[in-house]
């Protein structure tokens, strides 16, 4: 994917009452408010790279008639791509032809039903792309205990055993063994 290059400026579309802390952009960047990445800095967390300032131009879908609230300043970052690997024995994740590549683990990927990571590869980052997942943001306990504390928006956090990717409605993989991803 191409990079997002200088200068950062974004139109931004609203789906509810405000804008949240935690925005999803193109690619594997993500914008975070002003709030988010000073205390992120604050608590030693881990995994995010950049923290270059985003101009918004405009906020689309604020409704008429409304006074027009704050728009929190945006700071562009990009999460880790971590040493972290998916367990593909422990993990309930269908390929269509089993990962060739050691190092990305992501040939033919047609549905995750939960997933774990192999013992001893995780680094200690606390928010970052695992191997064999990329395209999945994964957090640590203590990112989910930040997000707590602070009462952070816009983030849906869910645990790995129970996160689900399925878009062609495949059947999950039998587990080996109760309690099992």
């Amino acid at each position: 994917m191409r990079p997002w290059l200088p200068p950062y400026r974004t139109e931004l579309v609203l789906h509810g009452e405000e804008l949240g802390d935690f925005i999803e952009a193109s690619g594997y960047d993500i914008l975070v408010s002003e709030r988010f990445a000073q205390a992120f800095r604050e608590e030693g967390l881990t995994g995010l790279e950049g923290f270059h300032p985003v101009e918004v131009l405009r906020v689309r879908g604020r409704r008429r008639g409304t006074g027009p609230s704050p728009i929190p300043h945006y700071l562009l970052v990009r999460p880790c791509f971590g040493r972290a690997a998916v367990d593909l024995a422990r993990s309930r994740i269908r390929y269509g032809k089993s990962p060739t590549c050691d190092e990305c683990r992501c040939d033919g990927l047609d549905a995750i039903h939960g997933f774990s990571l192999e013992a001893g590869s995780w680094r200690g980052e606390d928010i970052f792309h695992p191997r064999g997942l990329q395209g999945v943001l994964t957090v640590s306990e203590r990112f989910e205990r930040f997000v707590a504390r602070h009462g952070f928006t816009n983030m849906r956090l869910t645990l790995s055993e129970e996160y689900v990717w399925n878009p062609r409605g495949l059947e999950p993989l039998p587990t080996t063994k109760p309690g099992s991803a």
